[in-house]
């Protein structure tokens, strides 16, 4: 399967459609300016929420890469990226956010952005980490990167969602199976195909799942996921 990260070509004068999705128009507006400035003759179209993307992508089925912010009113943490990494697994999605914990921006990566750039960043290092996300590269701060990921305390332990082995247990091999792959950031349309099943089975795989795990949504579920040893359940 050919990753997101790889289907930019590297060209000189190379125009992009980009859509910026952000809740404040005034980060809208700055970064469709960097764009406008650094990638000439390239489009930028705007959404102020999940919702409002949708409709923008359906009217638009060129868009060549999406800026995602982590939180805004109606979405929160990975919950929007999951959303577009599903429904439009074709559509790289790069995380634009004020966002500083390494472990959620390595999180982004694992759950299918191509990179992670901080809004705090200049703008050539916005520019430089467009142009190396078009070149194909995986972009990440590397000052982050390098810092230690902070240890959790145990009352933020304690809100974490938990899957214990009794419930993993009432999954069947074929909810187990997707349940796998959604913890390796894999779309509906990418599980379907690797299973053999249609996108609605899938989609009835993961409601089922949610109910037996006693998850809210999927990424409740994919992070509680992330240390499980499938093998041992998919042997029995």
């Amino acid at each position: 399967m050919l990753s997101s990260s790889m289907l930019f070509t590297c060209e000189v004068g190379v125009m992009y459609k980009l859509l910026v999705v952000d809740d404040h128009p005034i980060f809208r507006q700055a970064i469709t300016g960097i764009i406008a400035d650094n990638f000439p003759g390239s489009a930028c179209l705007e959404a102020e929420s999940i919702e409002a993307t949708h409709t923008v992508i359906k009217d638009n089925d060129d868009i060549d890469l999406v800026l995602l912010d982590l939180n805004m009113p109606s979405t929160s943490g990975l919950n929007g990226l999951l959303e577009l990494r599903n429904e439009y697994p074709t559509i790289p999605v790069v995380i634009i956010s004020a966002e500083n914990e390494k472990q959620q921006i390595l999180q982004t990566i694992s759950y299918g952005a191509v990179g992670f750039i901080s809004k705090s960043s200049s703008v050539d290092t916005i520019t430089s980490s467009l142009e190396s996300i078009f070149s194909g590269n995986v972009c990440l701060p590397s000052d982050l990167i390098r810092a230690p990921i902070k240890p959790q305390s145990a009352s933020s332990k304690n809100k974490d969602f938990e899957i214990l082995p009794e419930k993993m247990q009432l999954l069947t091999r074929k909810e187990l199976m997707v349940l796998k792959y959604l913890t390796q950031g894999e779309a509906n349309k990418y599980i379907a195909y690797e299973m053999n099943i249609s996108e609605t089975t899938v989609k009835s795989h993961v409601s089922s799942i949610l109910k037996k795990l006693g998850a809210s949504n999927r990424v409740k579920v994919v992070v509680g996921s992330a240390n499980i040893d499938f093998d041992q359940y998919l042997k029995r």
